[in-house]
């Protein structure tokens, strides 16, 4: 009796020990549908990055968590989550497979540009935000219903199919993110960012774009000032300028660039720059010319944005000539390289 107890504990404690040892060497696996990654503790300089072994991901998006600032709120999300929402909301979804691809590799790469190297002071604790003029657009996917309508199953589709085929592709240049910006259309060719910006980047240089009126709606655009309220706009910037009776004379120098925009020029003797122009009017780019007469001032414009980086409605162009992804992507940024976000984020 003695000897069946003893062997009965035996067996207890080995069957107890053994299923221990096996709860610690199985790894939890997190329901993809509902789990969420964890987020960066606020101030954090770095993005999160999931301690659960490669093997239970699918992607290597899945492993970064962004904070996104939007609608006034700072929600964590995943790198795939996020590229979703920023791709819908940046370029449209009837573009060619090949242009989404190059559009996710470059919002996935401007976004750990934000993550890693640069702390925005406007949202401290978020990584990046939904406003385009400081970050990238994003719309969330109840906005993307609303926008899509009866579409959307099948613009959500393509659209996460972009994202995944490029998953954790990023561009680099010197070991580091580059600033992979973009702009929907040029006219004829791209600007050097020099010409909009302050410093000058090697991988953002002019280059040839193919699209053209008949690719781009709205491609040659005007804007009509009457002779008063340009005067106005003017002084309202410029209170020491000085307009003659001669309207001859109130537009002056005018530059160009390499790339054909407005470089410089003077409004009532003062010097001011393609860009500030641009943002005075409202007009669509500097890639313009100007005309005056006895009523008004007509800025006609061709293209739309800044015209650093790459053009999104070019890119479209390439591909539909049978380009892939990343050879538009090697089209619009000189000289940069293919890195893996894994690698990236270890480093």
């Amino acid at each position: 009796m003695k000897k069946v107890l003893i062997v009965s504990l035996v067996l207890s404690v080995f069957t107890l020990t053994f299923s221990i040892l096996m709860s610690i060497a199985a790894p939890l696996k997190p329901d993809s549908k509902t789990a969420e990654s964890p987020a960066p503790a606020s101030g954090s300089s770095s993005p999160a990055v999931s301690t659960v072994p490669d093997a239970e991901y699918a992607f290597e998006d899945d492993h970064v968590t962004v904070r996104v600032l939007t609608d006034g709120k700072v929600t964590p999300m995943t790198m795939g989550q996020y590229l979703i929402g920023v791709v819908a909301a940046e370029m449209p979804a009837t573009f060619n497979i090949e242009a989404l691809e190059a559009q996710a590799v470059a919002a996935r790469t401007e976004t750990l540009y934000h993550v890693l190297l640069y702390k925005s002071t406007v949202h401290p604790d978020a990584d990046v935000c939904s406003d385009p003029s400081d970050c990238q657009a994003y719309t969330d996917d109840n906005g993307l219903h609303e926008k899509w309508g009866n579409a959307y199953s099948s613009y959500i589709e393509k659209i996460t199919k972009a994202v995944q085929n490029t998953d954790g592709v990023c561009l680099t240049y010197q070991n580091a993110p580059i600033q992979a910006v973009f702009h929907s259309s040029s006219a004829g060719m791209t600007a050097n960012s020099g010409e909009v910006w302050a410093n000058s980047l090697p991988y953002l240089v002019s280059v040839k774009s193919p699209e053209s009126s008949a690719d781009v709606p709205n491609y040659v655009s005007s804007v009509t000032v009457s002779l008063s309220d340009f005067k106005a706009t003017v002084l309202q910037h410029y209170p020491n300028a000085v307009f003659p009776k001669d309207r001859n004379k109130w537009i002056t120098a005018i530059t160009h660039t390499d790339s054909g925009r407005i470089d410089t020029l003077k409004l009532g003797g003062v010097s001011v720059t393609g860009p500030i122009l641009r943002g005075m009017f409202g007009l669509r780019s500097t890639a313009a010319s100007i005309a005056i007469d006895s009523k008004n001032v007509t800025f006609t414009t061709t293209g739309y944005g800044h015209g650093v980086g790459m053009s999104q409605y070019g890119a479209n162009a390439l591909a539909l000539e049978g380009k892939n992804y990343k050879e538009i992507l090697t089209w619009y940024y000189t000289g940069i390289s293919f890195s893996s976000e894994k690698d990236l984020i270890k480093s």
